[in-house]
């Protein structure tokens, strides 16, 4: 599967999840019930997978965590927060430029509308030769 394929996987799981238990709930619950769906769907889905930082070729286990990651290619950072903040999609953006995926998935669970709270955040995809800073703003 291509990381557009996983993504509309990703996405029909996200309104199912949301359709079933609302806004409002913990991080935790939307994650552990989105793994379920995920699974249900066909994916290998893994939570809270280990991001070390690569400095000067020193590995440094400093604890970041993806919260899911989709078949080895797609990051999902969930959210559950009154309003996305640009910091939490630059944090997106640096986990899919420390990881080397190419496409990543910003959800906020905590909103009265889904469809406009799922952001897709991408690092190099479809061989498309943009730099990553290209998409900062995205």
């Amino acid at each position: 599967m291509t990381e557009n394929e996983i993504s509309y996987i990703i996405r029909g799981a996200i309104f199912k999840v949301y359709n079933a238990l609302g806004p409002g709930l913990l991080e935790s619950v939307y994650e552990a019930v989105l793994m379920y769906e995920l699974k249900k769907a066909g994916t290998i889905a893994k939570s809270q997978v280990a991001l070390p930082v690569i400095y000067e070729s020193e590995r440094l286990d400093i604890g970041f965590r993806i919260d899911i990651l989709v078949n080895d290619l797609v990051i999902i950072e969930i959210k559950s927060i009154e309003q996305i903040a640009d910091i939490h999609h630059k944090q997106v953006l640096t986990y899919l430029k420390l990881s080397g995926k190419r496409l990543g998935i910003l959800v906020n669970f905590n909103t009265d509308n889904i469809s406009n709270s799922i952001f897709r955040k991408v690092n190099k995809l479809n061989n498309s030769t943009a730099d990553i800073s290209d998409f900062l703003s995205a």
